[in-house]
Formats: C-alpha cells, structure tokens, sequence
C-alpha cells in the first residue's frame, strides 16, 4: 500500500475538517432521515440504502417508517406483512434481519437503541459501515462509516492504493479516517463523505472543480483521477436458467407456490419455476418463440411437444410468453414463461395454491416474479 499523501500536518487536516463541513452544512442533501438523530431512524436508512439508489429509498423510508414507527412495533411485526412492506426493495434478508435485530433491542437492551459501538455492531445485519454511521450521526461518536463512497474519496485524496475490493484494505482506510474525523462533528464529517461520493467525487469523470477538497486532494493535484481508487473487477455474475409456469384453472386464477424457508427469496411467492440447463432453455426459447404461432393468451393447443420437463396433467400453450432477465449480486436468472391450464387430475405442489389475479397484492413477490406478472398481463391485452 502507497500513501502519498502522508504531508498533511494536522493544521492542514484541521483546515479540510472546517472546509468540508462548512461545505456540507451548506450543500446537504434534504432527505427525510436527516430531520432526526434518532436512531432507530438512521438504522433503518442506512439498511434500506445497501445496494439501493438514495431516490428509490425516500418512499419506501416512509411507508415502512409509518407502519413501523418505532422498534417495539418492528419487533412485534408479521414477516410476511414486513416483505410486503419491503417488496422491490430486494436483499429481502436485510428486512428479516431488521426485525431480529429489533427483537435483540427489545430483550437485550430493554428497548433501548444501544450506544456502544461494540453494541451496536452486535446486532444481526449490522455491519462495521453501519455501526460507525449510527455512532456518529445518533450518538457524536467518532467512528468512521466506510463504505464504497468514503473510500474512493479518501483513496484520491491520499494517493491510497490498497485495493478497495479487499476486505483487508478496509483497515487502511479506518486508520486514516481516524485521523480526519473531527471530534466535534462526526455525523456531518461522515455523511459529508456520503454526498460527496455520490454526487461529485464519482466513480468516473468526478467534478473535481467544485469539489471542496481539491486543494488536499492528491489525486486532483497529480491529475490521477481516474486512477484512484484501486479495485479488482467483481467475478460475473453465474448464469442460471428457469421455465416459469403460469398455471391457470378453470376459475382464472393462477397458481402460486412459497419458496423454502431458507436460501435465496426464502418464503416468497412465485409461478412455479423448474430449473433448466442453458440447451433446454434455448430450445424452449427458439422452438416455442411467442412469434412464431398465431395464438392468443387464451387459445391453448392439444398436441406441442414442449420440453419434458413441463408437467404432463397440464394443456400448455404452444407458445412461451416471452423471457425476462433479473440480476442478483452473484446470479443472473434467465425466464422463459410459459401458459397452461391445468387438467382435472392436476397434483397440486406442496405450499402452493391457486389465487386470483385481484389478490396478488397480498402475496411478497420478489422482482423476478414481479416482472412475470408484468408480462402475463401484457399478453392478456
């Protein structure tokens, strides 16, 4: 690891701690998290804007917030309401382990937020990034929040070349935060980072004109932006092949199915996926392409020879409904949907049942079956 920048005396650092709050008192975003140390409000932000766009956030802040405005109500929830709640968020995990960490408060903390760090970080979901950003913002504790944004800030500022894609790298960055975070006001220092990471000091062509730091940034003085930071490419994301079966009865409603308990979208709901290899899925996609046959939603052929895997006590379409993508962090789902109504010997698979269109509000979808659902209804028209 090389740290150019290690000239900063600790006037100079002084100086950038009044520059940068200065400017963030100035230039802060105006976000419905901000208007309250609370927290139990900063915990629930904080989670929500892993992996997630801050202008995606703010609504869903306030209807779980409304329906869960405290954490003995968190708590007490119902799982399936909570995901309801969550839906299109996605990294359903985080929503579960908010309520376990919200049960934890409750009987181990007497309901009280903790305050101590080490505390803090005990509760389940709750990572170092986390802790230090409730620390600071709730409670004026000089704890850093490193995430992606902090560390390719503070990478172009010291010249920092430690590869921010390992977790041994993070330790470099917390020895220098520590030395940058002003005693006085480490909530504003930390999330000062959090917007200028994510408005000016981007990933790529960052403003660095109207960046406050420019005048100590060592990137920025060298020219060596976009050299900065340092980050190995993140493996490709597996490729994983399903048929998707819309099933319906004489009724019109369609059968939905819970996935395990456990594992990637555990208890959620979705048309019945079967797992295919990337042959078979090719095959279904060219063989029984939607263009191909002059048939409606509702115009169901005796005899298509679809891919044996499909169940036998159901009248298939001879056509899929079209494919839909979904990207998970390590996965990359490819979905071929197809129509069927069942036949009277139909055997009905465990925890599923048939439900109505109208009741599909009901149900947590997660976004694969969200956008299943979307083109169902585009074929309906």
């Amino acid at each position: 690891m090389n740290k150019k920048n290690e000239h900063l005396n600790e006037a100079q650092i002084k100086e950038l701690q009044q520059v940068f709050i200065a400017w963030y008192q100035k230039n802060r975003r105006n976000l419905p998290w901000r208007q309250s140390r609370d927290p139990y409000f900063i915990w629930i932000s904080e989670i929500m804007l892993q992996q997630t766009r801050v202008d995606t956030v703010i609504d869903y802040f306030y209807r779980f917030t409304a329906k869960y405005p405290t954490i003995k109500a968190l708590a007490e929830s119902d799982e399936q309401e909570l995901l309801k709640v969550w839906e299109g968020l996605g990294y359903y995990s985080r929503a579960r382990n908010l309520k376990k960490a919200a049960q934890q408060i409750m009987t181990e903390f007497d309901g009280t937020f903790p305050t101590d760090i080490e505390e803090i970080h005990s509760l389940k979901g709750i990572g170092p990034y986390t802790a230090g950003a409730i620390a600071s913002i709730a409670f004026d504790q000089a704890e850093p929040a490193i995430d992606g944004n902090a560390m390719r800030v503070v990478s172009r500022l010291y010249g920092i070349d430690a590869d921010i894609a390992k977790p041994a790298s993070r330790k470099i960055f917390d020895q220098v935060l520590r030395q940058l975070i002003p005693v006085a006001a480490p909530g504003d220092f930390n999330q000062a980072l959090m917007d200028l990471g994510s408005g000016i000091c981007t990933p790529k062509k960052p403003e660095c004109e109207t960046c406050p730091l420019k005048n100590f940034c060592f990137a920025y003085q060298t020219g060596q932006q976009e050299k900065y930071p340092v980050k190995t490419k993140a493996a490709k994301p597996k490729d994983v092949y399903y048929f998707a079966t819309a099933i319906t009865n004489t009724q019109g409603e369609y059968l939905l199915t819970q996935r395990p308990d456990d594992g990637l979208l555990a208890k959620m709901w979705t048309f019945p996926l079967i797992e295919v290899s990337k042959e078979t899925f090719e095959f279904g996609q060219k063989n029984f392409n939607k263009e191909s046959h002059e048939l409606n939603l509702f115009s169901v052929a005796e005899d298509i020879s679809l891919p044996e895997m499909l169940p036998k006590d159901v009248v298939w379409q001879k056509r899929h409904l079209g494919e839909i993508k979904h990207i998970f962090s390590h996965l990359k789902w490819h979905v071929l949907l197809f129509y069927g109504v069942k036949q009277a010997d139909f055997l009905l698979p465990q925890k599923s049942h048939f439900v109505p269109l109208k009741e599909f509000d009901h149900y947590v979808f997660p976004k694969p079956q969200q956008k299943l659902v979307d083109l169902l209804e585009k074929n309906k028209q």
